[in-house]
C-alpha cells in the first residue's frame, strides 16, 4: 500500500497547499496500520469508529468521545468501524505559519515560555459540548464557497486554540510551543525497543524509523549486532512466555498481540525457541 500523504491526498494537485484545510474523512471498511506521512499539524475530530495511531516511540487509541492533535511526521493509522457502518473523522490541518502567527498575536495574553515543553507527538482532547459545537460549525463553514474561506478558517482556528488553552492551560500551551521548537529526536534504538512487543511488521517499524526496509536492516545490524527478524521474534516470544508463566493470558489470546497470524505458526515458533508447546507452560 502506498504511503498516504496528508493533506495532499485530499487536495487537487494543481492547487497549492493552504495554511488551513478541513476535510471529512469517511470510510466503510477497516484500515489496519496504514502508512501516513503527515505534513501539517493535524486535528483529528473523531465522530464515529475508533482510531489507533502508532508513532515512533508510542501509540494511542481514541474513541468518538475524543479528538487528538498530532505533530507532522510518519505514523501508522488503524481506523475501525466498530458497531457503525461508517468511520467518520473530521480532519483540520494547519501550517507552522498559522501557528506562529497565532502565538505572536496572543503572546501578551499567555505565557508561551520555552520551559517545560513536551516531546509527545500528540495531545488528546476530551470532546465536550463546546468542542462538539465547534465541529458542527466547522462543517457549516466547509459547505461555504467564498474567497474569504481562508479568513473564516483562520477565525475558527484561533477559536479552537484559545478554547483549548483555557481548558487545558499550561499543558496545552506547552504542546503548542513544542510544535514550533521541537523536532523528533527519538533515537533509532528507542523506536525499536518501544515497538518490539507489538503486532507491527518489520517494514512498518522501518517506516516509523523513517528508513527504507534495506537501510533499516543495515542500521539494525550495526546497532544490535543481530538480524532484526530473529531479534524481534525472540523478544516477542520471550514476552509471550512471561505472560503465560504469570498466567496473565491464554496461549490463544497472545499470538495476535505479538504479530502472528495463526496460533499454529506461533506454537511452532514457540516450541523451536523454548523446546515446549505454549499450552504446556500453564499445566
Amino acid at each position: 500500500m502506498n504511503i498516504l500523504q496528508l493533506p495532499e491526498k485530499f487536495i487537487n494537485s494543481k492547487k497549492p497547499i493552504p495554511d488551513l484545510f478541513a476535510f471529512d474523512y469517511i470510510m466503510t471498511t477497516d484500515i489496519i496500520n496504514r502508512k501516513a506521512n503527515v505534513n501539517l499539524n493535524l486535528f483529528s475530530f473523531l465522530q464515529t469508529g475508533q482510531k489507533k495511531i502508532n508513532f515512533a516511540d508510542t501509540s494511542i487509541t481514541i474513541n468518538e468521545n475524543q479528538s487528538v492533535l498530532i505533530k507532522p511526521g510518519n505514523c501508522l493509522f488503524t481506523e475501525l468501524l466498530l458497531e457503525e457502518q461508517t468511520y467518520f473523522c473530521k480532519l483540520f490541518f494547519f501550517s507552522q505559519n498559522s501557528l506562529e502567527s497565532f502565538l505572536l498575536k496572543h503572546k501578551s495574553n499567555f505565557d508561551f515560555s520555552k520551559k517545560g515543553h513536551t516531546e509527545n507527538p500528540f495531545f488528546i482532547i476530551e470532546n465536550d459540548t463546546y468542542i462538539k459545537s465547534f465541529i458542527q460549525s466547522l462543517s457549516t463553514l466547509m459547505s461555504i464557497e467564498t474567497e474569504l474561506s481562508q479568513e473564516l478558517f483562520r477565525i475558527k482556528f484561533e477559536e479552537i486554540l484559545l478554547y483549548l488553552i483555557l481548558k487545558y492551560k499550561h499543558s496545552f500551551i506547552s504542546f503548542l510551543h513544542s510544535l514550533i521548537i521541537s523536532e523528533n529526536k527519538t533515537s533509532f534504538k528507542n523506536v525499536i525497543e518501544n515497538n518490539a512487543i507489538s503486532n507491527l511488521k518489520m517494514e512498518e517499524i522501518a517506516f516509523l524509523c523513517n528508513k527504507s526496509l534495506s537501510t533499516f536492516k543495515r542500521h539494525f545490524i550495526t546497532e544490535f549486532q543481530e538480524n532484526p527478524g530473529k531479534w524481534i521474534q525472540r523478544k516477542r516470544l520471550l514476552y509471550a512466555k512471561e505472560q503465560l508463566e504469570d498466567k496473565k493470558c491464554k496461549p490463544s489470546d497472545i499470538y495476535a498481540e505479538i504479530g502472528y497470524t495463526s496460533y499454529s505458526n506461533f506454537s511452532i515458533a514457540f516450541k523451536n525457541e523454548f523446546g515446549i508447546n505454549p499450552k504446556e507452560i500453564q499445566k
